[in-house]
């Protein structure tokens, strides 16, 4: 199947300006059309180990970033990004503009994919084991994620963990890691040779920048997994690597209030996630080391801390 690595700058740049990309990430086909040159330069960057659908029939998806039609195309120039023709969102500085993709791709999925339990976490994997991790913004969550798939554990997301009703799979939805602030410096010291987009200042998150998944991760994206752990991480400047357990009350509490669809799924959100809870062991993280961390996540066993 043919790569989005595959094409030249040329034909990238082209066909997002014509007729759009259909990219595949995971579950979902998104057709992708823009002819901002950050978009497809963050594309290339980022996504050339992704397939892409030739001749689409479908696509989950529509997304179209383009400047506005009005002065403020040239005068302190924006990006409008469009979802099924509709502009939903309000205007960006031009410079955010592929930001702005991953974001409108995070809201298409977290918005429409009712067919799964959809939690706002982290998710990463081990011989077929997932640690799922759940957390608010500044909790480090997304930066101990970039360390772990970058030492021996496969990414299943970032930012969104869908687990699937029928069998309590978690589905994988491999995506580059999005970073900010003092955690992308952080990450260009920790990690060898990884690859960013440009970093992009004064955004609603600060400064954000967003690092390639690796490519095996990439390649496994149709295998699930099943969890083994639900861990609420929490950096804490100084403080040593500590797990704490939770118990099954509690953690049901606090994945709900990480569930984008919980409410909406009634009593087959509340099954799938009281099962998701019985599976899995529940632990808070507290940590401020990533090398600490990462020998606490590989001393996990199922069924003990």
């Amino acid at each position: 199947m043919l790569k989005l690595g595959d094409l030249s700058a040329r034909q990238l740049t082209s066909r997002l300006a014509d007729d759009g990309l259909y990219l595949e990430t995971g579950r979902f086909v998104t057709r992708i059309q823009s002819s901002i040159p950050s978009v497809a330069h963050g594309l290339g960057l980022l996504y050339g180990d992704y397939p892409l659908q030739q001749a689409a029939q479908f696509a989950d998806f529509h997304l179209r970033l383009a400047r506005p039609a009005n002065g403020r195309r040239w005068f302190r120039p924006q990006v409008v990004l469009f979802q099924d023709g509709n502009s939903r969102f309000r205007p960006l500085p031009l410079a955010h503009a592929f930001p702005m993709f991953e974001w409108g791709l995070n809201w298409c999925i977290s918005s429409r994919a009712h067919d799964y339990l959809m939690l706002h976490a982290a998710v990463v994997e081990k011989d077929g084991r997932a640690a799922i991790l759940p957390a608010p913004p500044g909790s480090g969550k997304s930066t101990l994620c970039a360390a772990l798939v970058h030492n021996g554990w496969r990414l299943l997301s970032d930012e969104l963990t869908l687990v699937r009703p029928q069998d309590g799979h978690v589905l994988p939805l491999p995506r580059p890691i999005s970073l900010k602030n003092g955690s992308i410096a952080l990450m260009r010291d920790f990690l060898s040779d990884p690859v960013f987009s440009p970093a992009v200042i004064d955004t609603h998150k600060g400064t954000v920048a967003h690092l390639k998944a690796p490519t095996d991760s990439v390649l496994r994206h149709a295998e699930t997994a099943l969890p083994a752990w639900i861990i609420f991480p929490r950096y804490e400047a100084g403080a040593d690597a500590v797990l704490t357990a939770v118990g099954k009350a509690s953690a049901h509490v606090r994945v709900a209030k990480n569930a984008f669809n919980y409410s909406l799924l009634g009593g087959r959100g509340f099954d799938t996630l009281a099962d998701l809870i019985d599976r899995c062991d529940s632990h808070e993280f507290r940590y401020s080391r990533l090398d600490d961390a990462l020998a606490t996540f590989e001393r996990l066993r199922p069924g003990q801390p």
